[in-house]
């Protein structure tokens, strides 16, 4: 028997969001639908909680529609729309017990007596507090005052509960514990959740559908399974639980090389000799002998996690991060196998050509020996090279000729860290200038959502005049 199709309650149609000249969420469409658990995760900055006010009425859109049960309702107030929103500061009255806390919005609608001793009641079972009803919830643990904020949201039938990282303020098992009550809420009271947090293992334990998110956009939507065993890029697969992201060679259709190795997998389409990004989960690599591996390396770490051992084995530069039930001792040399199904491959974040400038010289000096051109607004000068000025250009730095540390105040002042992603011997970093983006190389670690200087090493770049086919240089 065929599942009916559950209706779409809230639309998201091309939300785009800009605070003081920075975009916030950048043209986003969602649909999310009835009796679902839907977390929307993603990293500090990423746009989650500014997406999670638009549907509840505390932020309007610059432009887009948000549409309720078929309706738009971008002019629609807080009080009036079908939701109700719990924080991860719970807000509770702390002068009013439980009951009365629960009872306020009901109150407000002045419904009768009886009918709110009934409903606040039956919502207190419901979230396994009942007989604290004249308890003050000055007196109640962390995890009771959340689920009186719960109960305080569900009372007044809303169809859409909205969850602020409701359980940051918790401590490690507390927090662990409560994933499974909210989940098991939701599926007493058949509420739609909308859940926001930066937490993986809180979106992948309680959703159906997760949305990820990163710099303003939707990286990608689909269930917990979906989500882990088949990112769609490189962000999502090192956002979501642990993995060896390496950068590879598409040879053909089910055929890769990293690392200099050659191995079958199960993904087409790619084209041939295409880089792109492998993902690899540690705990799909089997330790063998070393004349049995795909691929080898020395073992640098063992660590015991209780029901697994965590190793690093050095594979020539590069880290790869094995899981497993036997470890290996530190020092020695092991192969490692891989079946083709536990190997992902994705396009990579940005194109191998992403450092490329075309521009136009605004200066020369020839017995100097440099030129400027403009870039976003900046004055760039080119030093040991000389190009004449009004020569069309062709500039292309490779990723270590970018770095955000050196003097001065950098080629371009402020630009914006998008992702950080661990590729085994460095890290792969994305930038977003004014107008594009940047792929550098790093080996410290690097804080997203941060504005840095960004710096050139022309003395890496190669240079194409493209003023006529005959002249390059490089």
């Amino acid at each position: 028997m065929e599942k009916t199709a559950k209706k779409t309650v809230i639309s998201l149609r091309d939300i785009f969001v800009r605070f003081d000249g920075e975009v916030i969420l950048n043209h986003i469409n969602l649909d999310i639908r009835e009796k679902e658990f839907v977390t929307i995760l993603g990293p500090s900055g990423c746009g989650k909680t500014t997406t999670l006010r638009i549907i509840g009425g505390f932020v309007s859109p610059d432009s887009g529609d948000v549409i309720f049960d078929g309706e738009k309702i971008n002019d629609l107030p807080p009080n009036k729309r079908s939701v109700n929103t719990v924080f991860q500061k719970y807000s509770l009255f702390p002068h009013l017990n439980v009951f009365d806390n629960v009872a306020f919005g009901l109150k407000l609608k002045k419904v009768p007596k009886d009918e709110i001793k009934k409903k606040v009641t039956k919502m207190l079972a419901t979230v396994d507090l009942k007989g604290y009803e004249k308890r003050s919830v000055q007196k109640l643990s962390g995890g009771q005052q959340q689920r009186v904020a719960i109960a305080r949201a569900l009372v007044c039938d809303p169809e859409v509960i909205l969850l602020d990282e409701p359980l940051g303020a918790l401590d490690l098992k507390l927090r662990k514990s409560m994933q499974l009550e909210l989940k098991e809420i939701q599926r007493q009271t058949e509420k739609t959740f909308i859940y926001v947090t930066h937490d993986q293992e809180e979106a992948l334990t309680m959703s159906d559908r997760v949305v990820v998110m990163n710099n303003g956009s939707i990286e990608q939507i689909g269930t917990p399974e979906d989500i882990y065993n088949e990112p769609v890029n490189a962000f999502v697969a090192d956002f979501i639980g642990e993995a060896n992201i390496l950068n590879g060679i598409m040879i053909d259709d089910c055929r890769v090389r990293i690392l200099g190795k050659e191995l079958e997998c199960v993904d087409k389409g790619f084209g041939t000799n295409t880089p792109v990004d492998v993902v690899i989960r540690p705990e799909d690599i089997q330790i063998t002998s070393p004349e049995d591996g795909q691929l080898t390396g020395v073992v640098q770490s063992s660590i015991f996690k209780g029901v697994h051992y965590e190793m690093s084995v050095m594979c020539g530069k590069c880290e790869i991060i094995v899981q497993s039930t036997k470890s290996a001792e530190i020092g020695s040399t092991v192969g490692m196998r891989v079946i083709p199904f536990n190997i992902q491959i994705m396009n990579k974040l940005l194109p191998i050509q992403s450092n490329t400038i075309e521009t136009t010289v605004t200066y020369a000096d020839e017995s100097a020996q440099y030129f400027e051109f403009e870039l976003e607004g900046e004055t760039i000068t080119v030093k040991d090279k000389y190009i004449p000025k009004g020569k069309r250009v062709r500039v292309y730095l490779p990723f270590d000729a970018l770095s955000i540390t050196g003097a001065g105040d950098g080629d371009l002042k402020d630009v914006y860290i998008e992702s950080v992603v661990y590729k085994g011997e460095h890290n792969e970093i994305i930038l977003e200038s004014d107008s594009r983006k940047w792929l550098m190389l790093s080996d410290t670690d690097e804080q997203v959502a941060t504005y840095v200087p960004l710096y050139f090493d022309f003395s890496k770049a190669s240079f194409e005049i493209l003023d006529s086919a005959e002249e390059k240089e490089g």
